[in-house]
């Protein structure tokens, strides 16, 4: 499209203040021209900060706005769903944080919206984490660098167990749906690597079964685990294990193992390390990561260049969402259920 493109921000989280908002004031020919937030007063305040001249009182308002391009949804999760379906409707184009919505269910009715308006860009904001290596590794991997995938090795915790923590949106199902912790962050990662898991097989534990709501001291019951362990089988026969935690104290990580039948690959995330060894060498030696091939975040210029029909989301789509929604469901029910649960959850999408 021409002219300027002008967004609307529902809901200017974390992400929206640190990110989005600074992005788009980098890109010529956008303008930020509204904001609603969970507060009128949070919302005055962030667009003050940033120079938007109006304020809507909730997102409602946002995706009626006729003067607008596209929204921006920084909301937690519960809201995702029914801010896309109402701004797809409306003609807007969707750029939408992560964890794309409270279940599969939800994700798969996103997409099918989406489907039905191929001329609206749609588009989550990706799992940053591996973004700097990632063309590095699938490189590697297209080379034969592993040879055969065997295993995969998935590390990340918090931390020792922290009894006295408040409740938050990341451990509230009413905010976060079947979300638990950062799976499905991860799990985007990985799959950019190695393609999607064919089955799940998952334990979790509560350590925790009652938090303080940080607003209002009430007592909650906690229903999102504090640790998970996951088995997955991936395309080509190899087994990954996934172990994020909030309870195990100095457990190593964040980091992600890749073993071969010829070769092994470590990426760690602190200092976006990236390390390897073939079978003749002794030990992990650095492998370098090309400042050509090193990616980055580019979340709010790839969604204007969408929108202007220069480039097509490729981080992330609403496809790639679905699929790491189906999977952080697979594993909620696995544990739930005590048993496999195939992927992906159902063909009809």
């Amino acid at each position: 499209m021409s002219g300027s493109i002008r967004i609307g921000i529902a809901g200017a989280g974390a992400i929206a203040r640190q990110r989005h908002l600074p992005g788009f004031a980098r890109i010529d020919g956008v303008d930020v021209v509204s904001v609603a937030n969970r507060s009128r007063a949070s919302a005055e305040q962030v667009a003050k900060e940033f120079g938007i001249g109006r304020v809507h009182e909730n997102w409602q308002a946002i995706v009626a706005d006729p003067e607008l391009d596209a929204v921006v949804i920084g909301t937690w999760p519960y809201l995702h769903h029914p801010i896309t379906l109402a701004s797809l409707a409306a003609g807007k184009h969707v750029l939408t944080e992560g964890r794309m919505a409270m279940n599969a269910a939800e994700a798969r009715q996103m997409l099918a919206a989406a489907r039905a308006q191929p001329a609206l860009v749609t588009q989550i904001a990706p799992a940053p984490f591996t973004l700097a290596v990632d063309a590095t590794v699938k490189g590697l991997l297209a080379d034969g660098y592993l040879g055969e995938l065997q295993a995969v090795d998935l590390r990340l915790s918090s931390g020792f167990l922290n009894r006295a923590a408040p409740m938050t949106f990341r451990t509230d199902r009413d905010l976060s749906g079947v979300n638990t912790m950062f799976l499905g962050i991860y799990y985007e990662s990985l799959m950019r690597w190695l393609g999607p898991a064919t089955a799940v097989t998952a334990r979790a534990r509560i350590a925790v079964p009652y938090r303080r709501d940080a607003a209002t001291g009430e007592r909650c019951v906690i229903e999102v685990p504090d640790h998970v362990e996951v088995l997955l089988d991936l395309p080509n026969g190899a087994i990954g294990r996934m172990h994020v935690s909030a309870v195990a104290g100095l457990m190593p990580g964040p980091e992600v193992w890749l073993f071969g039948s010829e070769g092994t690959l470590r990426f760690e995330q602190n200092g976006e390390r990236l390390s390897g060894a073939r079978k003749s060498d002794t030990g992990l030696r650095p492998i370098d990561v090309p400042t050509e091939k090193q990616g980055s975040w580019r979340v709010e210029e790839e969604f204007i260049r969408a929108i202007r029909g220069e480039e097509p989301v490729r981080l992330t789509t609403f496809a790639d969402g679905v699929r790491y929604m189906e999977f952080t469901e697979a594993v909620h029910r696995s544990s739930a259920e005590r048993r496999t649960i195939h992927l992906p959850l159902t063909a009809d999408w």
